[in-house]
């Protein structure tokens, strides 16, 4: 058990105490004083040593993170040195620090890092920019720094290191603009900064099932919302294409974020979005999530199949509006043979889907078995050879 004092460790009961126990106990602390004094001298080697000792601990420690909490001020006054040595030592430091730490974090902030960290941002060594890029994304989890981080102006340099950075440096950038992007306030200053492009391009680049995929589409979600991220979206070139192949092949979350970024574009205006988003191809993709998506992913993507044919609105109560007549007059529309053909083949295979889980639940409800030659219904036949 870990007690939430600074540099105390809590045993169980006096009678489970160990020699062992007070060896470890006693070593620990010992570590802990010895290091935080370092850190607070004038030798700069001493405290780049200090540095890297407490990044060593906290690497996977939250009790040394809290242990270390006194190190914050001292570290963070390295930042400002013109060492890099110290620069690096001290960033690494505070990485692990702020990790799962709410307490390090703000105190982080508060301790003035943030200039410094910006600063590298846009610093000619990779490395430093690499370390503060990862620094940020730490930050940015909390919801107690996203209002400082968005009043510091870092958006265009995030976007920026999107464009032009190392890779990670790239993945970690995304994934600070979409923490960031959580915070209501802050989407308007994200789009000043014109995200759209940078991330469209990081997208096209990186694994679909990956955790960048997944937060350049929960960035591109969150933009759709406004005018200016859809039409920036429409206007760069395979940008709604891009998105269209992560609704086919990311993972169910970033699925979930793809098809509902369409949705928002269509929701939003209808006869202006409809065609890009059908051009690319997409009803495939969405009759697939109606079958095997999450239960978002299945909702949304039956909603934009509604919006996505001919007209929205129930043609009579002779034709019901169910989801397949929906898809049959959608495939009717397409002029790509091969979309079609394969819009065709995925309609068929949901309806048999469809149709097994409903037998299957007929008979655990009549608890009798169902004949082996029950036909598939004439509404797959048809549609597969039209």
């Amino acid at each position: 058990m870990e007690s939430e004092g600074e540099n105390c460790v809590q045993l169980n009961s006096p009678s489970s105490v160990t020699d062992g126990d007070i060896i470890r106990v006693t070593a620990s602390s010992s570590a802990v004083q010895q290091t935080l004094f370092l850190i607070h001298s004038d030798d700069v080697s001493l405290k780049v040593q200090a540095a890297k000792e407490i990044r060593r601990l906290t690497k996977t420690s939250q009790r040394y993170r809290r242990h270390f909490c006194n190190a914050v001020k001292p570290l963070v006054d390295m930042l400002r040195s013109d060492s890099f040595e110290s620069n690096e030592a001290a960033l690494l430091a505070l990485l692990n620090l702020a990790v799962k730490d709410e307490g390090n974090k703000i105190n982080i902030i508060d301790a003035g890092a943030l200039e410094p960290i910006i600063g590298f941002l846009q610093s000619d060594n990779a490395t430093l920019q690499d370390h503060a890029t990862a620094s940020l994304l730490t930050l940015s989890a909390s919801p107690a720094t996203k209002p400082i981080i968005s009043a510091s102006g870092v958006f265009p340099l995030l976007v920026e290191i999107i464009r032009h950075g190392s890779s990670q440096a790239k993945a970690d950038a995304v994934m600070a603009l979409s923490n960031l992007s959580t915070y209501q306030d802050n989407l308007l200053l994200i789009l000043r900064a014109q995200p759209v492009p940078s991330t469209v391009s990081l997208l096209k680049s990186c694994k679909k099932s990956s955790k960048t995929t997944e937060r350049c589409t929960a960035l591109i979600e969150s933009l759709m919302s406004y005018e200016e991220g859809r039409n920036s979206l429409i206007s760069e070139d395979g940008g709604v294409l891009a998105v269209v192949e992560v609704l086919e092949s990311g993972s169910p979350q970033s699925r979930e974020h793809a098809v509902g970024a369409l949705l928002t574009m269509c929701q939003s205006d209808r006869s202006k979005y409809r065609e890009p988003i059908l051009r690319e191809g997409v009803i495939p993709g969405l009759l697939e999530l109606t079958v095997q998506g999450t239960a978002k992913s299945r909702t949304k993507a039956q909603t934009l199949l509604r919006l996505l044919r001919e007209t929205p609105y129930p043609r009579s109560e002779l034709e019901p509006d169910t989801l397949e007549n929906i898809v049959s007059n959608l495939i009717s529309q397409i002029d790509c043979e091969e979309q079609s053909g394969k819009a065709k083949e995925m309609l068929a295979e949901m309806v048999q889907v469809s149709m097994e889980q409903s037998l299957r639940h007929l008979q655990q409800r009549a608890m009798v078995c169902t004949p082996a030659d029950l036909s598939v219904p004439s509404c797959v036949s048809k549609i597969t050879s039209k």
